[in-house]
């Protein structure tokens, strides 16, 4: 006899089953004691002697029973298999457990996030977490086989790349074939997509994991996140703006199964945003319409901004093409260049940035050297993409939806956190994994490194 998911017990009454998953409660009655069985499909209440008694609390067991009607007033219609139980006639403990750091029961947030993590693998057992990674699963299903329809081709590019000034600190990699040389993870794909275009590829995605070594926020997590990465050849910006709404309609209620607040999408200037919300990213939603998803989109971004650190940096990226009727004010007046940049927020979250690209040469330069790079610099740096711009590069853009931001935006969750399976904590800690750790002398020495102790 095959084992059997819990979720297929309502169609065996009358039958016999193997059951195995986890003890997810215990009650004792007398000469009867009922445990909650739990595996990745559901939750049933199993029956059985004295025997039962002994379990713990997370055990992992392997039962053999009957499926038998429970009487109509003791039916539990919370629960997908409550009009049934299952008797026990043999039991196996595959493992037992210790006493858990916490109670898996309930939503878990009063519970320290720091201890949430070091015991994350018990953590996502909780209702609500192993809910939330379904739905970010099914989310990237079906984005995947939405964008196939649409004639798109997922693609995969490098981890180990260079390091390229985007926006953020990379994270970056000794090489210990080049001694002395560096590789650095990707903070986006974003040269690789364009020079994919150049390749030809025309509709480009991935659902790209990304590297910044920026400060965690509750919309953002520390070191990694993932996203979908979007280019394509050819293209205006309204056709990037009503492919992405298409997409994020049916996403947010086809899968998700929320409202969309208003359609189309409503669309303001940056500089209108900035007058009503004193910000790029608001919330349109009214108190009363807490379920919904408000999305909105903002255009019309100044290619250039003022930062604490640098007088003059990009307000996107550098590779965001100007408006063609602001390419004149490039020389003199930089600042009051408008961009061709499209960011959409949901629920007070921007939840996706984009653009049309540079793709005239001289015009990257020039904007790399408003930037302060000098020529030396130019070449180092992006030698590599003017060279290919050199070859019939076709008028391009994309856009690239944060996943976890997004679902973090729909379903209302504290955290961006909350959405992915093993984050790093606030500290820069992998869940679990305690890493970074300290590498041994003999792993430095092939690297040619050498760790100085301030």
């Amino acid at each position: 006899m095959t084992r059997t998911l819990v979720k297929e017990t309502p169609k065996k009454v009358g039958k016999k089953v193997i059951l195995k998953g986890w003890v997810d409660r215990r009650r004792d009655h007398g000469q009867l004691v009922f445990v909650d069985l739990k595996d990745r499909s559901g939750l049933v209440q199993i029956v059985g002697e004295e025997r039962l008694s002994k379990l713990r609390i997370s055990d992992v067991i392997e039962i053999e029973g009957t499926v038998k009607k429970r009487p109509t007033n003791l039916i539990n219609p919370k629960l997908e298999t409550g009009a049934i139980e299952v008797k026990v006639e043999k039991i196996k403990i595959l493992a037992k457990s210790a006493d858990l750091p916490f109670d898996l029961h309930g939503d878990g947030y009063e519970i320290g996030e720091e201890t949430r993590l070091k015991y994350r693998y018990l953590d996502l057992r909780r209702p609500r977490l192993a809910a939330n990674l379904k739905q970010r699963h099914q989310v990237i299903k079906f984005i995947r086989d939405w964008l196939d329809e649409r004639g798109f081709m997922e693609i995969e590019t490098p981890i180990l790349t260079k390091a390229t000034p985007e926006g953020a600190r990379d994270f970056i990699v000794p090489s210990r074939l080049q001694p002395g040389k560096f590789y650095a993870l990707p903070q986006s794909p974003q040269q690789y997509k364009q020079l994919l275009m150049v390749a030809g590829f025309e509709k480009y995605y991935q659902i790209a994991r990304c590297f910044r070594d920026e400060d965690p926020r509750a919309d953002r997590a520390y070191g990694e996140f993932t996203q979908l990465d979007l280019e394509m050849s050819f293209t205006t910006q309204e056709e990037i703006l009503q492919l992405t709404e298409e997409l994020f309609i049916a996403l947010t209620e086809k899968v998700l199964k929320k409202k969309v607040f208003k359609k189309p999408f409503p669309r303001l200037t940056h500089q209108e945003a900035m007058k009503k919300y004193k910000a790029d990213k608001f919330d349109l939603r009214q108190k009363e319409d807490s379920e919904v998803a408000a999305f909105a989109w903002v255009l019309d971004f100044p290619l250039f901004e003022k930062t604490a650190e640098r007088k003059i940096s990009p307000s996107h990226h550098p590779f965001t093409a100007p408006k063609d009727e602001d390419l004149v004010l490039l020389d003199k007046e930089p600042m009051k260049v408008r961009s061709w940049q499209h960011d959409l927020v949901c629920n007070g979250l921007e939840v996706g940035g984009g653009s049309l690209r540079i793709t005239d040469p001289a015009v990257q330069r020039k904007v790399f050297k408003i930037l302060g790079l000098s020529d030396k610099e130019i070449e180092k740096k992006f030698g590599h993409l003017l060279k290919a711009f050199e070859y019939g590069v076709p008028p391009h853009g994309g856009i690239a939806p944060g996943i976890d931001r997004f679902l973090q935006a729909v379903l209302g969750e504290q955290s961006v956190r909350e959405l992915i399976a093993f984050p790093m904590t606030a500290g820069g800690q992998t869940a679990v994994m305690e890493a970074p750790g300290e590498v041994d002398a003999v792993q430095l020495k092939e690297l040619g490194l050498k760790v100085v102790k301030k």
